[in-house]
């Protein structure tokens, strides 16, 4: 049987469960999630290889208007994310209105003409299912998608018909990674991000955005299966700085232990971590600061 493969843009506004989608359809966190909106800031790949299909999704940031120079980098790539893929899967949340964001997408779609799957994710939020079909009406007129599947990230329903209707829109011509590839993420990032996940989950709203993590020294210990991470957290303020830490480094051991626990869960292996805390002033308007985290100079073009 020829081997088909896709490649699959995950897009849609901030916190609609973009990432948490991702997660459930891999079986293995890659992604970090939380409450707060635009959790996500670089495309994270994972890849999902099921018999003679291959789906390599591409998560992005949330759509929003840009305030800084680091949100312009996360707009640009979502826009390039839509343009180089073969398929694109909007979500959105069950119960909400169109957006200016879901409607410029829906633009988007139909200019470079892509198949497109809708995914109406947290129907569990729902108790009337029939409450769905408005939903599907409106954004039905908004573009013509190859399929409209409601879905929960929380309980899985519709994974699995989601899954499969993407599958349906791969191409024959191979895969496109080993079977047993799962993300294109360097460890370095993985880290990074997950240090940055529990600043978002335990910190004030405004707090883990001004935050940065930067994976300084990733070395597993010679005949051992320990691996020693050295990470430093930039903030934008002192005020910042002392929030981070807590009192007595209170808040930095809890930020480091939780960090620790997933490291673990992910690699597999023992982690020995180290946090430390600096201020970086204005670091999402600086160019070489965002460069030297991993994000494209080409980017902050205009």
């Amino acid at each position: 049987m020829e081997k088909k493969s896709a490649f699959v843009a995950i897009v849609g506004r901030p916190n609609v469960g973009k990432s948490s989608l991702l997660n459930y359809m891999l079986k293995r966190k890659i992604a970090i999630v939380s409450s707060k909106p635009q959790t996500t800031r670089t495309r994270i790949m994972g890849v999902l290889t099921q018999e003679d299909t291959q789906l390599v999704f591409i998560d992005t940031p949330g759509l929003h208007k840009p305030k800084n120079s680091l949100d312009k980098y996360m707009l640009r790539s979502v826009n390039e994310s839509v343009a180089g893929v073969d398929v694109c899967m909007l979500v959105v949340e069950a119960g909400a209105d169109i957006t200016e964001g879901e409607r410029m997408l829906a633009e988007k779609f139909a200019s470079l003409d892509i198949p497109a799957v809708l995914a109406i994710n947290k129907i569990d939020t729902v108790k009337d299912k029939s409450a769905l079909a408005p939903i599907i009406a409106k954004f039905s007129q908004l573009y013509d998608f190859s399929a409209v599947v409601p879905c929960s990230a929380q309980t899985g329903d519709g994974i699995d018909a989601l899954k499969e209707e993407l599958s349906k829109l791969s191409q024959e011509g191979g895969f496109m990674f080993d079977e047993d590839t799962l993300t294109d993420q360097p460890e370095r990032v993985i880290a990074a991000e997950i240090i940055r996940e529990k600043l978002l989950r335990l910190l004030d709203k405004e707090i883990p955005h001004g935050a940065a993590v930067f994976v300084e020294r990733m070395k597993e210990r010679a005949d051992s299966d320990i691996i020693d991470i050295d990470a430093t957290i930039f903030c934008e303020r002192p005020t910042h700085k002392g929030i981070i830490i807590g009192k007595g480094g209170s808040m930095l051991k809890k930020i480091g232990t939780y960090a620790r626990q997933d490291m673990e869960k992910f690699f597999g292996c023992r982690i020995n971590l180290k946090l430390w805390v600096k201020v970086k002033e204005d670091w999402r308007n600086r160019e070489n600061i965002l460069r030297s985290l991993g994000y494209d100079n080409s980017d902050f073009d205009g």
